[in-house]
């Protein structure tokens, strides 16, 4: 069968900007894809796929019990595909236009409240090893919504101490500009003066700002590790993960009154809806407020 996802990756690389992560998450649904409609099928051309075979595809990824969420990611991996397909003159039609994609709720984001954030923080034992460095990645994440893979990759030259601001490379290439917090400016200092030299001196080329003892950039699951261990020293019992204090970010700034366009401006979302999200999670707070303190609710 001939194989078109090298040329439609590199597509949206180049065109669309799609960070690494996008790129091998499209190709490993197309492999999956092309496997199936080439061994299941018995199809031995990808632009003579049809509705009934799309179909089957669907039934096949419902068998696995693979969630709504990836069978509708899936779907629109392969609706993208085709379109290419047919931009490029390859085949007529797009048989993926007539196929309904499943309803997936959408699901709140975990949240931590001040307090169980500060505890978390407060636990970190000062004279921990590598204890400067940890309480540096919390209180970064906490104080500017990274995603985890900004923060492994943040680089130290993109502080930028006089405007109090930090520059990240968000998804997709795309450069926005975040607000640092005193606290989290403290944290960074006390991380790079004292602690970060003789990790850096393992590996004297880095750039990245958060080293390992051996002097490697943290991966995502280092990072991930870390929360987990100090929110367990913590006694916080709620399933959390680095993403939670980017949701806690968010969701914080507007409880305290903070407007949706700058929040999503903060976050890097491209499109406002994302970020819309986090409403649903002040109108909660809203409404514990009224529960908590209208007269009514004795």
């Amino acid at each position: 069968m001939r194989d078109f996802i090298k040329d439609f990756l590199e597509l949206l690389r180049v065109e669309r900007g799609l960070a690494d992560n996008s790129i091998l998450s499209y190709r490993r649904d197309l492999k999956k894809y092309h496997l199936f409609i080439e061994k299941r099928q018995r199809l031995d051309d990808i632009t003579k796929v049809t509705q009934r075979n799309l179909r089957a595809y669907i039934r096949y990824l419902n068998a696995e019990n693979i969630s709504a969420n990836s069978i509708k990611r899936a779907i629109s991996c392969i609706r993208t595909y085709h379109k290419y397909l047919v931009s490029e003159g390859k085949m007529g039609n797009n048989p993926v236009l007539q196929i309904d994609t499943p309803r997936v709720p959408r699901k709140l984001p975990s949240v931590l409240s001040v307090e169980e954030i500060d505890r978390i923080l407060h636990f970190i034992p000062k004279k921990a090893p590598m204890a400067m460095r940890d309480l540096a990645i919390f209180e970064m994440m906490y104080s500017c919504g990274l995603r985890v893979t900004e923060l492994c990759n943040f680089k130290i030259a993109n502080i930028l101490w006089d405007s109090e601001m930090i520059r990240v490379d968000g998804k997709g290439d795309r450069q926005r500009f975040v607000p640092i917090g005193p606290i989290a400016r403290k944290n960074l200092k006390n991380y790079i003066n004292k602690e970060r030299p003789a990790l850096a001196e393992k590996n004297p080329n880095t750039g990245e700002l958060f080293l390992s003892r051996n002097g490697r950039k943290l991966t995502r699951m280092m990072i991930w590790i870390l929360l987990k261990k100090w929110a367990n020293t913590a006694e916080i019992t709620k399933d959390i993960s680095p993403h939670t204090l980017r949701h806690s970010f968010a969701t914080h700034l507007l409880e305290g009154g903070a407007d949706l366009r700058s929040v999503q401006e903060m976050l890097g979302h491209a499109d406002i809806s994302t970020t819309q999200i986090y409403t649903h999670l002040d109108k909660e707070h809203l409404k514990e407020v009224h529960r908590t303190f209208h007269p009514r609710f004795d």
